[in-house]
């Protein structure tokens, strides 16, 4: 019998996680429907609700409502619990359980192209999406860890959730960084907010969380014409949604072939 399961967000017409969900299942032999619900932002949690009742199997949370899928949650992994926000849910013993496997999926898309000990670290933005990346950018060791924030009160919120930051805003950004990563919704709609060019300037390996299937983001392309290394969030959607296959299928999928189909 198939199973089913969805991604919930909005917008979430862009996302890419049916067609990876069901290249995982046709891998390991699964039957599986993956559908995107978009959800208008009073009824998340009514469609949550009612998605498990259906005997929805798994769900993954993508923008705004990371942070609220958390505070629903019965049973949150330790992952999830250090960063305050979820990206997959699904029913156990009548609890719903949280994990969040942004972090997970960053890593090992990053180690394709850099390794993050001893460098500076600049994260833009201070919602759901940087929340998920915090940990285990700090296992890897950088040498600093800063977060800036279009608002100072949602950075300042931010640095006392994650002490070991530093959390600014974007005018206060300065120095220079060997990473750079977008963990901002702008780029969604197109748009990137320019940095001080000093902090540009040491050339940093930049990396979007967003990602267009077939051209680059605002934020890569920025980052290109500066004559910087980019890349956007697909390898990460691929590598983050592999671990919430593996959590609720218990079979670790490749996601090599899929990265290289969806670049095709």
């Amino acid at each position: 019998m198939s199973q089913r399961f969805a991604v919930i967000g909005n917008p979430i017409a862009h996302s890419l996680s049916p067609i990876i969900h069901q290249c995982f299942a046709k891998q390991v032999n699964i039957q599986l429907t993956y559908e995107k619900i978009k959800a208008e932002d009073p009824s998340f949690e009514q469609i949550v609700s009612d998605f498990f009742a259906q005997n929805g199997k798994g769900l993954n949370i993508t923008l705004p409502f990371k942070q609220r899928a958390f505070e629903m949650a019965q049973q949150r992994s330790f992952r999830c619990k250090q960063a305050g926000a979820a990206n997959t849910l699904w029913m156990e013993a009548n609890q719903l359980h949280a994990d969040n496997t942004d972090g997970i999926g960053l890593i090992r898309d990053l180690s394709r192209y850099i390794s993050v000990e001893g460098k500076r670290v600049l994260i833009l933005g201070a919602g759901g999406a940087a929340r998920g990346i915090v940990y285990p950018l700090l296992e890897n060791d950088p040498s600093e860890l800063i977060i800036a924030n279009r608002t100072l009160t949602k950075a300042e919120e931010f640095q006392r959730a994650f002490p070991q930051t530093k959390c600014v805003s974007f005018n206060e950004i300065k120095g220079q960084f060997d990473l750079v990563i977008n963990a901002t919704s702008a780029g969604l709609a197109g748009e990137f907010v320019a940095l001080p060019d000093e902090c540009m300037s040491a050339k940093p390996f930049c990396y979007d969380l967003s990602y267009k299937q077939h051209s680059a983001t605002a934020f890569v392309q920025y980052a290109r014409e500066l004559d910087c290394d980019a890349a956007d969030g697909l390898g990460m959607l691929v590598e983050q949604a592999a671990e919430a296959f593996f959590i609720w299928n218990g079979i670790m999928p490749e996601t090599k072939e899929v990265l290289t189909f969806l670049r095709a």
